[in-house]
């Protein structure tokens, strides 16, 4: 997700913001959410998210999203909810339903058609949250006249959707994930204790592109490297242990810079709050201007 994100910067005028109101679906600590709002500013601008390009703020320092939420909402058909795969997906690895995971699409439309976004960058699992955003910004439109931009979504083919160290999605609600920025013998463990199947070393791998180490490995190493090994894999003869052996060295080594620029970040935390005040500023006063198209087409102004 950051990587094509963070591209966008390069092309035209890109807004970032870290999801708190999002993260309160299923997070109930004070502490921690303000600690993980922390660490994703710092991985962000620790990849290569550039303030001087882009706008980068605290969700929770727009409030003008949540007003918009409301009036999004009262014109969203329980069926288009009702049918989003994310909900069910939750609910099925067990986290308890309640009102916020079921609207979470209207708050991301809100969030994405306050700043009259063309663009949105998702993986391929998040495509029907952008398509649930187009159909309530076309009904809000139709209702009260033209007043939101209708956005497309942007996949990478090649890195739609990222496998967790079970195989499926990864996804910190999961623990299944990687982290960019763990301890180095915490990644390992993880990496190493990846899900393989039962074949022997020896056996050829049609379905090498499957594979779940192969498709990680494609995200971190040189694209002749990750071909080749993956073409070994399908030949037979490469052992899995192997083969996350080099995943590892590769992962870690991806992430050598961003982990020394993240260092040098933390150790400065005025810095990145000002970022993110700057940001919330810039991003408010576009909000405002969108929020007060909608009030003034739906008649409460």
């Amino acid at each position: 997700m950051m990587r094509p994100a963070i591209e966008l910067q390069e092309r035209g005028e890109a807004y970032y913001f870290i999801a708190n109101y999002h993260s309160m679906t299923s997070l109930f600590d004070a502490a921690v959410r303000r600690r993980n709002t922390l660490n994703v500013a710092l991985d962000f601008l620790a990849c290569g998210l550039d303030p001087q390009k882009s706008v980068f703020f605290r969700q929770s320092d727009v409030p003008e999203v949540t007003e918009l939420a409301w009036m999004l909402t009262t014109l969203t058909p329980m069926g288009l909810l009702e049918r989003c795969h994310s909900y069910k997906d939750k609910i099925a690895h067990g986290i308890s339903p309640n009102h916020g995971i079921f609207a979470y699409p209207v708050l991301m439309a809100a969030d994405i058609l306050i700043y009259d976004s063309n663009i949105v960058p998702v993986g391929r699992d998040q495509k029907q949250h952008v398509e649930v955003t187009r159909d309530i910004a076309i009904k809000f439109n139709e209702a009260y006249g033209q007043t939101f931009v209708i956005p497309e979504p942007q996949i990478r083919d090649d890195v739609a959707v990222v496998p967790g160290t079970d195989g499926q999605k990864m996804s910190k609600s999961y623990g299944n994930a990687v982290e960019i920025f763990g301890e180095e013998k915490a990644i390992r463990k993880k990496i190493m204790s990846l899900v393989m199947d039962s074949r022997t070393p020896a056996e050829p791998k049609p379905d090498a592109e499957k594979n779940v180490a192969i498709q990680l490995l494609k995200l971190v190493a040189p694209a002749d490297i990750s071909a080749d090994f993956e073409n070994r894999l399908r030949a037979g003869g490469l052992g899995y242990g192997d083969l996350k052996k080099a995943l590892f060295e590769h992962y870690w080594n991806h992430f050598a810079a961003a982990r020394a620029r993240r260092a040098e970040l933390a150790s400065n935390l005025d810095h990145v709050n000002a970022i993110l005040a700057e940001g919330a500023t810039r991003a408010r006063t576009l909000a405002r201007t969108v929020l007060n198209r909608a009030r003034l087409a739906s008649g409460l102004d």
